[in-house]
């Protein structure tokens, strides 16, 4: 009998790899191929079993073309807008599995709530409900923000999943107890946006000219790390892998040596920090016009 692998933190892991030239490093066609076939990789060598897709640009056509043989991945794919009508959301959905290789899929999100609380939300979720029922993909579930209302919308479509943006510098989805209530009716939570546009990695010119008012702040934050001894990265790892509700954390990564830095970040101990004292005030948190969970 083979005994069962101790869990590890990298079980909560989920891989969402970056395409956008501002993070990824322009290159050659046969380089930028290499580059993603290596992260993919290093992400099944070091344990990662979750990827998250995107139906943007040429994305999941590089991934279908990279995967590791055999693939130990479980991936997860997003809807287009229903503005297009639901039967070109479902027609997109089937080409991403076919765009990506794969005969099925994990994990089919819708990614903006409020296509679903708009008036043909209980027909994209039909259709979604199909595509599961046919065997294309393994669950269904939709992406989040707090305002959303969330819990609302699972009580009413009993997804599988919900996504929701969760971080260390906005902790509102813990504190206001939505973890809880989605916990609550069994819906699995997968934390997102958990570097929080990577403000804690910037100084402050750096900083997108909206959060500049923040600058203090975030020196605080900053400034309580360092002398507890803790890396940013390892921090936000830390919160959001150890908020108990929650079953993957995604991660955007656009380079194998960014997720050696996760992995390393997410192994490392669990540091001692009074959480509640490292986020923004809630009331600042979605203030001006971007805010700062908006991206993984």
């Amino acid at each position: 009998m083979i005994p069962s692998r101790a869990p590890s933190p990298i079980d909560k892991l989920a891989l969402a790899v970056v395409h956008q030239p501002d993070r990824a490093i322009p290159a050659p066609a046969g380089a930028r191929e290499e580059s993603l076939r290596l992260l993919l990789q290093t992400a099944a060598d070091s344990g990662v079993a979750r990827v998250a897709t995107r139906p943007d640009g040429d994305g999941e056509r590089w991934l279908g073309q990279a995967w590791p043989f055999p693939s130990p991945f479980h991936v997860s794919v997003r809807t287009v807008t229903v503005s297009d009508g639901v039967d070109r959301v479902e027609a997109r959905a089937r080409r991403s599995l076919e765009r990506l290789g794969l005969p099925r899929g994990d994990l089919l999100l819708v990614s903006a709530a409020a296509d679903l609380a708009g008036a043909e939300g209980r027909a994209l979720w039909d259709r979604l409900l199909a595509l599961k029922d046919r065997g294309l993909y393994r669950r269904i579930g939709f992406c989040a923000t707090i305002e959303d209302g969330p819990a609302l919308l699972a009580r009413r479509f009993k997804p599988d999943v919900v996504q929701l943006r969760c971080n260390l510098l906005d902790q509102r989805a813990q504190h206001s107890g939505v973890l809880a209530d989605l916990a609550a009716l069994d819906v699995a939570i997968h934390a997102a946006s958990v570097f929080a546009q990577g403000l804690l990695f910037m100084s402050g010119e750096a900083l997108p000219l909206e959060m500049h008012r923040h600058a203090p702040t975030l020196s605080r934050i900053r400034r309580r790390l360092a002398e507890a001894r803790v890396d940013p990265m390892q921090a936000t790892l830390a919160y959001a892998m150890g908020l108990p509700e929650v079953s993957a954390v995604v991660a955007s990564i656009a380079s194998a040596a960014e997720l050696r830095a996760v992995v390393a970040a997410a192994h490392a101990a669990t540091p001692a920090l009074d959480w509640a004292s490292l986020q923004l005030e809630p009331a600042t948190i979605a203030a001006g016009p971007r805010r700062i969970s908006s991206a993984a």
